[in-house]
């Protein structure tokens, strides 16, 4: 009687183990869902020129670590960043990033694989890789890391 009692504990602590597990794997799963979403009305934004609407995306003051900043994290308010957009539009008009990959990392990283392109006001164009890990945390994006080769060649 009694190993039969230990078995029924046991089963009963390991169904109570994977309702556990499942609940805290359906909370991340939600909480990416969310992120990702989030990376997406970035870009949407972006192509769409609506850069006041883009920056709300991101905290009041954000972190960004971009090669046009420099080559350590540097905080930008929103209106910063509207600025920083609004002067690249004007450099190029048509600017627009190709989203290849959106794909969760953990509860606040997000990774966003994209091409960017554009027409310099002399009629060169450029294409330029570029990869994003956004971390987001209560819906608002807190640091952009963005890295692409600013070299030039």
């Amino acid at each position: 009687m009694k190993s039969i009692f230990v078995y029924i504990l046991l089963l009963c602590t390991a169904c109570m183990n994977t309702t556990v597990q499942n609940e805290k794997a359906d909370r991340l799963a939600d909480i990416q869902k969310k992120n990702m979403e989030t990376a997406n009305k970035l870009f949407e934004y972006f192509n769409t020129h609506e850069w006041a609407k883009m920056a709300a995306l991101y905290k009041d003051t954000a972190l960004f670590r971009d090669p046009s900043l420099g080559v350590n994290p540097v905080p930008q308010t929103r209106q910063q960043t509207i600025a920083k957009y609004t002067q690249l539009q004007e450099v190029f008009s048509d600017i627009h990033d190709n989203v290849t990959a959106v794909y969760a990392a953990g509860e606040k990283n997000v990774v966003v694989e994209f091409t960017s392109t554009g027409t310099a006001p002399d009629g060169t164009r450029f294409e330029l890789p570029v990869c994003s890990v956004l971390t987001v945390e209560n819906g608002e994006i807190v640091q952009d890391n963005t890295y692409y080769d600013n070299s030039g060649k």
